[in-house]
């Protein structure tokens, strides 16, 4: 198997890419529905802001806790563990809506159940990919793992918002169907091998989170492009915290519209994916994610001005594919740059701009109480394309510029150090 598939001819890691599959079907659920009852509960887009405010602290606090679990543990421990989280918190809530118990609290709860279980989880499994199908086809792996994501994203909405309307199943049936789902995922991941920790000695979190800090900060190449990841996460990202009330609040229809919007850019999101997919590992990597991430921070803006429903669910397709490239294609270039050593962590402090989106839910929720929610949006994604405009423009160094050993708790040199160690022929120098 070869071109945008190549990963897959990998059976260990198919067993990944089916299992992600599963999980991201039963997390995309929770996410909808979540939101839907927030805004059901409440009315109020505060009220949605925090409900994701709480999971981006807990994703926050969790994922350098992740990073590090990543590259001391081994991998396939810390994604059982995760994952456990994952259902238990689906089926919590589905338990308590079908009682008639559920509570605004609850979806706190929940949302901090599942950015800790994100903390560790998504650090974990994007690392795992790397040993399964080394450094050659890790790119073309991280874009089948985002494709599967953005595969589920089209389907778990609408299917969240059918069963969600559907008296036989409801709200509550639906988050059953969710956990059940992210079950069978942890049974695949019992399948995946359980390759040794990259780091051995004495486990010390804080002293490796800070060792983890002082690698990307030291290596310009990686540091400029998580700055331009936060910046679009933490902005333009977050229009989907307010799909709820851009649907339900600005045009006036109901849960299964939300759905629909949803699906729309997962639509997009997925073609974008199959695309990406060939070219992750291409020289040409690093120019098209600039483009689209401002290309994104464009179409949120679009989102804001545009006048009807339906137009909205046309940018959102749109929206959905600009995401996806930047994120899959970001993820790609931050690993493909970092050491073995630190793969967790890397992929760790990546994904702490998800954090970032969700705190900064809150205060963009306050911000659209005062100004209105299109103003708000027209801000957001002005503010990401902005930032990776500049990221595109300025020069980046690929090599580390201040590494010292003591960001290096093996001792063992960078992955450009060791390139720097051979001769033109590849023999190492003595």
């Amino acid at each position: 198997m070869s071109g945008r598939f190549a990963a897959l001819s990998q059976r260990d890691f198919r067993n990944l890419w089916t299992g992600g599959v599963f999980s991201f079907m039963g997390v995309q659920m929770q996410f909808f529905l979540r939101g839907i009852l927030a805004w059901d509960l409440t009315g109020r887009e505060g009220a949605l802001g925090f409900v994701y405010f709480v999971f981006g602290v807990a994703l926050l606090v969790a994922t350098p806790l992740g990073g590090v679990a990543t590259d001391r543990l081994p991998k396939r421990g810390v994604m059982l563990i995760s994952q456990s989280l994952l259902v238990g918190s689906a089926a919590a809530m589905g338990t308590m809506v079908l009682l008639g118990l559920v509570q605004y609290w609850m979806l706190l709860v929940a949302g901090m159940t599942q950015g800790i279980a994100f903390g560790f989880f998504g650090p974990a499994r994007v690392a795992m990919a790397t040993d399964l199908v080394g450094r050659e086809n890790l790119g073309n792996a991280i874009s089948l793992q985002s494709l599967a994501m953005n595969g589920s994203r089209v389907f778990a909405p609408s299917f969240a918002g059918a069963l969600a309307g559907w008296a036989l199943f409801g709200i509550g049936g639906a988050y059953i169907v969710a956990a059940s789902l992210s079950g069978f995922s942890l049974v695949l991941t019992t399948l995946l091998p359980n390759p040794p920790a990259a780091l051995s000695g004495k486990t010390k979190p804080l002293r490796d989170i800070a060792d983890g800090v002082r690698y990307v900060r030291s290596v310009p190449a990686i540091r400029n492009l998580v700055l331009a990841a936060f910046a679009v996460l933490m902005f333009a990202f977050s229009y989907v915290s307010f799909v709820p009330a851009l649907v339900e609040g600005i045009f006036g229809l109901g849960d299964t519209e939300v759905g629909i919007f949803t699906s729309a850019s997962s639509v997009g999101a997925l073609a974008a994916g199959l695309w990406v997919a060939g070219l992750a590992d291409s020289p040409r990597a690093k120019g098209i994610m600039t483009a689209a991430g401002i290309f994104f921070g464009m179409t949120v803006i679009a989102l804001g001005l545009t006048p009807s429903y339906w137009a909205a669910v046309v940018v959102a397709v749109l929206a959905g594919a600009g995401t996806t490239t930047f994120q899959t294609l970001s993820n790609t270039l931050a690993l493909q740059r970092a050491d073995n050593d630190f793969q967790g962590r890397v992929q760790s402090i990546m994904q702490l701009g998800f954090a970032g989106f969700g705190m900064t839910a809150l205060p963009l929720g306050v911000l659209a109480e005062v100004i209105g929610l299109r103003a708000t949006l027209v801000m957001m994604g002005a503010v990401a394309a902005g930032a990776v405009a500049l990221y595109g423009v300025s020069p980046t160094p690929e090599t580390p510029v201040d590494a010292d050993d003591r960001s290096r708790p093996s001792g063992r040199p960078s992955t450009d150090e060791a390139k720097s160690t051979r001769d033109p022929a590849g023999s190492p120098t003595v």
